[in-house]
């Protein structure tokens, strides 16, 4: 990783660290790590900064619950924390900043499309916290976790399986189930991107992903913004 590519994204997320070598270590995925690891020299991964980063994601976000959703019960704020913190909502926040463009991944990661995994991406997003959580302490830690990951909760919560809730405010507003359809397909085949149409009633909404499943829930998601705007007018 580059300096401009480490300044670039301290510039995005808005903390400078004191310690560069977190930021590093943060973004420094296992393939890269074993890649370069010879003889007496180890170079260390960020698989045990994501634990920790996660630890700390955990305790902001059951704070928060705790503190803004006085409504709920404790089995009712694990399910949402779990849907908060899980791996493709973690991928969505990761690319917001654009961290895949800052991993140091093996070769072989690299040419497969890890830049835009969701589980390398969502262990990197978890290892950055990690990184600022001992760089600066708990307050920048969750100032992050705030301003990434909770500021964008509802948007989590609309992506998340958003065919399903496309499918039941179709039915309910147009007694009709949502079509799906590929536009087209571009790229070599390990950064195959995928354009998928969705359709319900007289609206369409296209959406584009690294694989049809995701393309097929960003466009879902979409359409729930417009059928839900069709309700409020």
């Amino acid at each position: 990783m580059g300096e401009s590519a480490r300044d670039r994204l301290q510039q995005t997320i808005g903390y400078e660290f004191r310690n560069p070598e977190y930021l590093t270590l943060a973004l420094t995925h296992s393939s890269y790590a074993h890649e370069v690891s010879h003889g007496s020299r180890t170079v260390e991964c960020n698989e045990r900064l994501e634990f920790l980063g996660d630890a700390v994601l955990e305790l902001v976000t059951s704070e928060y619950l705790y503190e803004t959703r006085r409504d709920l019960n404790e089995g009712s704020m694990s399910k949402l924390r779990a849907s908060i913190v899980c791996e493709p909502s973690l991928g969505i926040c990761a690319r917001d900043i654009a961290l895949g463009e800052c991993l140091r991944l093996g070769r072989g990661e690299d040419n497969t499309g890890g830049r835009e995994r969701d589980s390398i991406l969502s262990d990197a997003f978890e290892s950055v916290i990690g990184a600022i959580y001992l760089d600066g302490g708990l307050e920048p830690a969750r100032a992050f976790v705030q301003k990434f990951v909770l500021s964008n909760l509802k948007e989590s919560q609309l992506f998340k399986d958003a065919k399903t809730r496309l499918q039941e405010l179709s039915q309910q507003m147009f007694k009709c189930a949502p079509t799906y359809a590929l536009v087209r397909e571009e790229g070599p085949a390990h950064r195959t991107e995928f354009t998928m149409s969705c359709s319900v009633d007289r609206f369409t909404e296209v959406a584009t992903g690294h694989s049809k499943k995701h393309a097929e829930q960003e466009c879902a998601a979409q359409m729930i913004k417009v059928l839900q705007g069709l309700r409020k007018e």
